[in-house]
Parts: structure tokens; C-alpha cells; sequence
């Protein structure tokens, strides 16, 4: 069950007003990268982890409801930064616009016409429904005015996919929360800002720390891949190339040779369409078969073997620890 506690969890400021960097922020409300795709994302990955991955499912809980109090930093912080525009709004018809609130813009629209109207709308940075909608509360949409949608949330029901996900996406949203930060001079929504990437980057080693702890993890899934292509790199393009341990020497998987194909037109000639295209892992066909058998076997028994039949529950009482060693302990 969730249980809101009245209060934030790092107490968002702000020195003064500033509508133009609120809209700015609404990505990080509603948008991609957002604290609500995260929320959404950890939260939704985290069902299908409940009865074999009991110690990720905890994970998953955990930082997705944390993303839900981020989600309330970010909406308390637009709403300060639009300071008293829902008011303004609501004097709007009467003409009058509280005294110290002119910078906002909004006694030009009211009593500047046509033309002023117009550049306010610009100067909302293309998002006037930020304005007409909500007078200056957040809304679920991107800087754009663009909603929220579930197409941003990933969760494929594998863990070492979902990790690999989750790594991007807290990169995705840590750089965000740089560049917003170079658009306002606010000190104290700076400090607001700086904690949350910061949770970003503890979020980025806590989910690469649960991936380190299932065994194998790459490839992400079950199957090993054909040995003939797992190595190979082609030089898909003319004139200078580079280099590197991505494309010469040893695999950083320890599990093969780069294989290097200069001429990428002339190897698929020459080897009937890749059909007999030499073998780049260390693995055989035989044991690359041997290997999608074990790891499909492993993956399906750690799923199967905690689903009951016939009836089940979520909860169990008393709670028990789920961490994996003191689970084997008991």
C-alpha cells in the first residue's frame, strides 16, 4: 500500500517566480525522461519480478516510489516557480493584476491587446496550454504540451533487459536535469535540481549492482547467438575508420575475437551471403545449444518454481527478509 507522508522528500525553494523556467521543467514532470516515466517504468517492471526476483521486486518498489516523491519535488517546484499566476488568472477578467506581479507578462496580456496577447503566447515557449489549462499548475505533458504517454515506459519481463533499460533511462534523465540547470539562476532551484540528478546517478549503481548480481546476464535473455556473428564488426562506411575494443581483440565479454570485415560487399560475396562465414565466438554451434538450454531451463524454473497451484496471494504474513542470502539461510 502507498502511504503519503505531508511533506517532500528534499525541501524544494525557490527565490522568486520565474513561469518560463516552470514550463521548462514540465519535462521532467511529464516528459520521456521524466520522474513519471521512471515511476511508471520501475513500478510496472517490478510485478512480474515478485516471485522469482523477490530481492529486485524490493528494488523496484523502492526507487519507483521514490520517483513518485521526485514527481512531487518537480510539481511543488513549477507551481512555486509560477508563484501567484493561478491568482492573476482568476483577476484577469476584472483587469486588475496584483501589484509586484507585472513581470509575469500577464497585465500586458490583459491590457496590451491583440499584439501583446501574441507575445506572451511566444514567450510561454509554444506551450500556451501551460497557461489556458492549468493557470500555472503542473500538467502531465513534456515542456511542449505534449502528454504523457505509457509508449515511454519499458518493461520487456526479463530482468537483465529491464536493468539495462532502467541504467538508460536514469542516464536519460540525469543529463535533463544538467542542461535544465544551465537555464535558470535561481541558487535554490539549482540546489533542488542538483539533488535530484544526484539520485539519477544513485539510481544508475543501484540497478547496475542488481544486473552484476544475476548470473549469466549477457547476452540480455536466454539465447547465446549465432558464434559465426557475435565478433563480427563490419565497415559499413567509405573513407577514414577508427579502431578500438569494440571492433578489435578481445570481446569485452571475454567470449570471443574481433573479427574485423574491411569489405563488407565483397566477405558476403565471398562467403555465399555470411552462410559460411567463419565463427567468431569461443562457443561451438553444440555448445551455444547446450548453453540456450541451460539458461532457458534456469529462467524458467526460477519463475515456474515460486508460482503455486491453484490458489495464491500477493502478501504473506508474518513478512519475511528478501534478501537472496538470508533467504538460502533459512
Amino acid at each position: 500500500m502507498f502511504h503519503h507522508v505531508k511533506e517532500l522528500q528534499f525541501n524544494a525553494r525557490v527565490s522568486g517566480p520565474d513561469p518560463r523556467f516552470a514550463n521548462l521543467l514540465l519535462e521532467q514532470f511529464g516528459g520521456g525522461n521524466g520522474e513519471l516515466k521512471a515511476a511508471m517504468q520501475y513500478f510496472t517492471q517490478a510485478f512480474g519480478m515478485r516471485n522469482s526476483y523477490p530481492d529486485k521486486y524490493d528494488l523496484l518498489m523502492d526507487i519507483a516510489t521514490e520517483e513518485f516523491s521526485h514527481l512531487e519535488i518537480v510539481g511543488a517546484t513549477v507551481t512555486m516557480l509560477n508563484g501567484k499566476l493561478n491568482g492573476e488568472m482568476k483577476n484577469a477578467v476584472s483587469g486588475k493584476v496584483e501589484e509586484g506581479l507585472e513581470s509575469s507578462g500577464l497585465k500586458k496580456m490583459v491590457s496590451g491587446g491583440k499584439a501583446s496577447r501574441e507575445e506572451l503566447f511566444q514567450r510561454a515557449l509554444d506551450n500556451p496550454d501551460f497557461l489556458t489549462e492549468s493557470a500555472g499548475g503542473p500538467m502531465v505533458t513534456n515542456a511542449r504540451g505534449v502528454p504523457w504517454s505509457g509508449a515511454y515506459v519499458n518493461a520487456n519481463g526479463d530482468p537483465t533487459v529491464d536493468f539495462r533499460s532502467n541504467i538508460a533511462a536514469e542516464s536519460r534523465a540525469k543529463i535533463v536535469y544538467e542542461y535544465l540547470m544551465q537555464f535558470t539562476d535561481d541558487p535554490q532551484v539549482k540546489e533542488t535540481l542538483g539533488f535530484l540528478m544526484t539520485r539519477e546517478i544513485a539510481h544508475f549503481q543501484q540497478f547496475s549492482a542488481a544486473l552484476a548480481t544475476i548470473q549469466r546476464n549477457f547476452p540480455p535473455g536466454i539465447r547465446q547467438g549465432d558464434p559465426r556473428f557475435t565478433h563480427a564488426y563490419f565497415n559499413m562506411s567509405n573513407g577514414a575508420s577508427a579502431r578500438g575494443p569494440w571492433n578489435e581483440g578481445q570481446g569485452p565479454w571475454q567470449s570471443g575475437q574481433w573479427k574485423y570485415v574491411e569489405d563488407p560487399i565483397a566477405e558476403v560475396r565471398r562467403t555465399n551471403g555470411l552462410i559460411d562465414f567463419p565463427q567468431t565466438a569461443t562457443q561451438d554451434t553444440k555448445q551455444v545449444q547446450q548453453l540456450d538450454t541451460q539458461m532457458s531451463t534456469l529462467r524458467s524454473s526460477e519463475i515456474l518454481a515460486t508460482v503455486p497451484e491453484g490458489e495464491n496471494q500477493w502478501s504473506t504474513y508474518p513478512q519475511r527478509d528478501l534478501s537472496p542470502a538470508k533467504k538460502k539461510a533459512s
